[in-house]
Parts: structure tokens; C-alpha cells; sequence
């Protein structure tokens, strides 16, 4: 019993002590508009993302987190954008956020547990102060064609 007690403290303590891994995606329209969605829980806008299911790499995760939250398909994976891992970067908990960029084609459609809406915008027209999380700071990385580790 007391073997068993040591395993599930130690298994505790690795879920809850220890970052968890996700990912952000800029996607890209071919016209140059980029994806944000719209946060159910937050009502910020942001970019498409999740966290890593157990089994699954990076890309695996964009392409899925992408089409679950904005019904778009990933076409080419373009470029490693930043890896943000700062504890204040996400409110709920200590997360790694993996961003790349993507080239993205479909039909936009909303998921409604987790979004209120998803819109394409040209880099100009992206609403001000109204990003969740550290999105900000990944976009301007993103347009000044940066490589970050933060």
C-alpha cells in the first residue's frame, strides 16, 4: 500500500508541478489575413491552439486545434514562430506554448463550446489590446519575422 501511495504522489506531482505543453497557430490565408478566434472564456480574441494530447507532436496538435476551433485545414507548415514559456503568459496555469506559422485554406466555421466567433484579419486591422494571454507578443514576433525563445 505504501508503494502504491509513493507512485501516486510522485504521478501528482509530475501533472501538477510541471508545465503543460501547447501550441498557438498563426494561420495564414492565402490573401494574407490571419486567423483569431474569439475566447468563450475570456471573450478576448486569440489564435487558434490547445494543449498536447498524450501520443501527439506539435504539428499533429495545430492541425487538429485548428480545424476543431475554426473548421480550417492546415496546408503547409511554414515556420517555427517562438517557444513562450513564461509563468504569467496564461492565467489558468504554467503552459509552454509552441507558435508556428501555417498556410490555411476551408470554410470558417465557429466551435461553440470554446469559441464565440473566428475572423480572418489583414495584420492592420487586428483589434488593439484585445488579445488573450501573451498573443500579442506572438503576433509581433511573428511579423517582425522573429525566432523567439522567451
Amino acid at each position: 500500500m505504501r508503494r502504491i501511495w509513493h507512485f501516486a504522489k510522485s504521478a501528482l506531482g509530475i501533472i501538477f508541478r510541471h508545465p503543460v505543453t501547447g501550441t498557438s497557430v498563426i494561420a495564414r490565408l492565402a490573401d494574407g489575413r490571419i486567423i483569431l478566434t474569439k475566447r468563450r472564456d475570456n471573450g478576448l480574441w486569440g489564435l487558434p491552439g490547445g494543449m498536447v494530447d498524450w501520443g501527439e507532436d506539435i504539428a499533429t496538435v495545430a492541425k487538429r486545434e485548428l480545424f476543431e476551433e475554426t473548421g480550417l485545414q492546415v496546408t503547409a507548415i511554414r515556420r517555427l514562430v517562438g517557444v513562450y514559456s513564461s509563468f504569467e503568459r496564461d492565467p489558468r496555469i504554467h503552459s509552454i506554448c509552441v507558435a508556428v506559422e501555417v498556410d490555411a485554406t476551408g470554410e470558417i466555421r465557429i466551435d461553440p463550446i470554446e469559441t464565440i466567433d473566428v475572423q480572418a484579419f489583414y495584420p492592420e486591422d487586428i483589434p488593439p489590446g484585445r488579445l488573450s494571454h501573451d498573443h500579442r507578443q506572438q503576433l509581433e514576433d511573428y511579423f517582425q519575422g522573429k525566432t523567439t525563445l522567451a
